[in-house]
């Protein structure tokens, strides 16, 4: 068998081959499984997935309107992103004032309103690009934590067929955007991940793991650096990013723990602290505060953009006059805008009628209905009285699954070390927990949209176990591919039934009853 290890020396042509040694235990546990072979075959499923998930996102985008306007909140960002095409970049419009997130996703809302102008698929078409793109990053995040193409694709065909992350790429709204750079910054974090534990690899196998008892030092991490940038980019979009600024840097210094502690490192804590610390605190820390203050360059460059001479308008004094006046400017008004986001408490007996609290996001107990319209503006369904509406529901088939695959993902975490649960529990947690500190505010299930693609991870980390390793016995194996597949065509079967009523087609009346299966539904 040995003889049959071999490679070729860096000499090339004319020297014989050499033998290839195997792995050490330690190189082995490092390297892990290593990615499947099948390269082409994952870039044609890849591709395929996502272009479906772009038919299905762009298919009659730009219905439902209000009479011609946007629906829901869409009446907040699509005007401004308009504006912001007509400045420039920056919006102005003192006597709106209601401008309270940062300007990256309206910017990138306007760039479909310069391509196809003020209308439905204006306003939409930035958000459906982005749904298209969160199926390809999460066919091949999956894809890395399974090493299965199979199950990558599975990954996507639950992407594509997840009702929230349906509806919100077909709303001019903010937290698709942000559900997309996280879940890149995570993709970021896991090749980093895998980069380190290579170079580890290679520093046991050539015998200079133990040149310091902390460990060596690894170099410049370009994909440690893109989790930065996407991470600031997320913060660019809606300020709950910097949950994932904190929450990922602490993941990835935990990655760096964990593979110095497999590599042999004889102080490995210590030796992340001092060899890790600062260049993640760096990376994903200093850089993400950096591109998100990158995101205000239009409101920098501006005169008239909101509040933004608002130091020399307000005669704002303190200890900080060393700091640049438009940087000041810029502090206050996020303030301002972070004491009115924590302040928008629901009024005491009378709460918004979809109003929802954290913990009825995982399961999407209490849904929001975007649009809906009956009556004589309605036709097309066969009878007199027809209903068109929009309504965000979570595809029950995964979204009621959410507790038990979070429960069995922190018993695979904690007690059997499976660190891919791990990863995606941080993910998941990360854009839940944050939202029970202050339980009086004003909250809505669209909130749990960068929710959506962890939990789809989860599952098919779920499912792979229950399809099983590629070693087991046929019979096994049929087994568990038989109710992966069962499953899968469940989720798409629940999707097409949501259809109607993720895309505002008309119905019957009787039909659009049928479709609210739970009471809070209503």
């Amino acid at each position: 068998m040995t003889a049959l290890l071999t490679r070729s020396s860096a000499g090339g042509v004319g020297r014989a081959p050499q033998p290839l040694q195997p792995p050490n235990d330690r190189e082995a546990a490092l390297l892990g499984r290593p990615m499947p072979g099948d390269r082409v075959r994952a870039l044609i499923v890849t591709v395929v997935l996502t272009a479906i998930g772009a038919l299905v996102r762009l298919q009659n985008l730009g219905v439902p309107t209000d009479n011609g306007t946007p629906v829901f909140d869409e009446k907040h960002y699509v005007p401004q992103a308009w504006q912001m095409l007509r400045n420039g970049g920056y919006e102005d419009n003192y006597g709106y004032e209601l401008v309270v997130h940062p300007p990256l996703a309206k910017q990138l809302i306007a760039v479909g309103e310069w391509l196809f102008g003020y209308d439905g698929w204006g306003w939409r078409f930035s958000a459906a690009v982005a749904g298209a793109l969160i199926v390809l990053v999460t066919v091949r995040v999956a894809r890395r934590l399974t090493r299965s193409t199979l199950l990558g694709g599975v990954a996507g065909v639950l992407v594509i067929a997840d009702g929230v992350l349906h509806l919100q790429s077909r709303m001019g709204m903010l937290d698709i955007f942000i559900a997309l750079f996280v879940l890149a910054a995570f993709a970021c974090l896991l090749a980093d991940r895998d980069q380190v534990r290579a170079r580890l690899a290679q520093a046991v196998r050539e015998g200079w793991i133990d040149s310091s008892p902390y460990g060596p030092k690894l170099g410049f991490r370009w994909w440690r650096f893109g989790t930065g940038v996407l991470l600031g980019l997320a913060t660019a979009v809606k300020w709950s990013g910097a949950y994932w600024v904190i929450a990922f840097g602490l993941l990835c210094l935990a990655f760096d723990i964990a593979a110095r502690r497999t590599a042999g490192v004889r102080r490995p804590w210590v030796g992340a602290l001092r060899q890790d610390l600062l260049p993640v605190a760096w990376a994903i820390g200093v850089v993400s505060v950096l591109v998100y203050l990158g995101s205000w360059w239009a409101w920098f460059a501006s005169e008239t953009a909101t509040d933004r001479n608002y130091v020399e308008i307000e005669n704002v004094g303190g200890g900080f006059g060393f700091v640049p006046d438009a940087l000041r400017s810029l502090a206050l008004y996020t303030t301002n805008v972070l004491d009115f986001h924590s302040n928008l408490a629901t009024p005491d007996g009378d709460p918004h009628p979809w109003e929802s609290k954290p913990w009825t996001w995982p399961m999407g107990l209490r849904p929001m209905l975007y649009y809906y319209e009956s009556g004589d503006g309605v036709t097309g369904c066969g009878e007199s009285e027809c209903v068109s509406a929009t309504m965000l529901i979570g595809t029950p088939a995964m979204w009621w699954l959410a507790l038990p695959v979070l429960a069995w993902g922190l018993w695979r975490a904690v007690f059997r070390g499976d660190w891919r649960y791990g990863a995606v529990l941080v993910g998941y947690l990360a854009g839940l927990l944050p939202w029970f500190a202050n339980l009086d505010r004003q909250m809505y299930f669209f909130y749990a949209t960068p929710l959506a693609p962890f939990l789809v991870l989860g599952l098919v980390l779920a499912l792979g176990q229950i399809l099983g390793s590629s070693r087991v016995g046929a019979e096994r194996r049929g087994t568990g591919l038989l109710v992966l597949a069962l499953y899968v065509g469940l989720v798409v079967a629940n999707f097409v039934w949501l259809w109607p009523i993720l895309n505002g087609d008309a119905i019957t009346y009787d039909r659009w009853q049928a479709e609210l299966w739970l009471p809070s539904w209503r």
